[in-house]
């Protein structure tokens, strides 16, 4: 049983830094298969529907460590774009003039 650390990435639509707490995921033991009768995807694997969300990367260590669980850590990628406000596109020193 091995446990994933990581921290989630913000949605498309979201513009906060609201994504601030560390989950702490368990890896499926065993795989997901397809019901028959209606299709859906189901497991026999309870420790899946669990996510434990903690404040600090030290803490969900912590608690894996304290518990004796294998864990992983996944540092989170930086983000190369330079955000650029709407008011850019209309500023004189503008490399691309404003044509229409």
């Amino acid at each position: 049983m091995t446990a994933r650390i990581y921290l989630p990435a913000r949605s498309a639509t979201q513009a906060g830094q609201s994504k601030d707490k560390w989950v702490l995921e368990y890896e499926p033991e065993s795989p997901s298969r397809i019901e028959p009768l209606m299709g859906w995807t189901s497991s026999s694997d309870m420790r899946a529907q669990v996510k434990l969300r903690f404040d600090s990367k030290d803490e969900a260590i912590a608690y894996a460590v304290r518990n004796g669980v294998a864990y992983r850590v996944e540092e989170p990628k930086l983000s190369k774009r330079k955000s650029v406000s709407y008011s850019d596109n209309f500023r004189p020193s503008r490399v691309v003039p404003w044509s229409h």
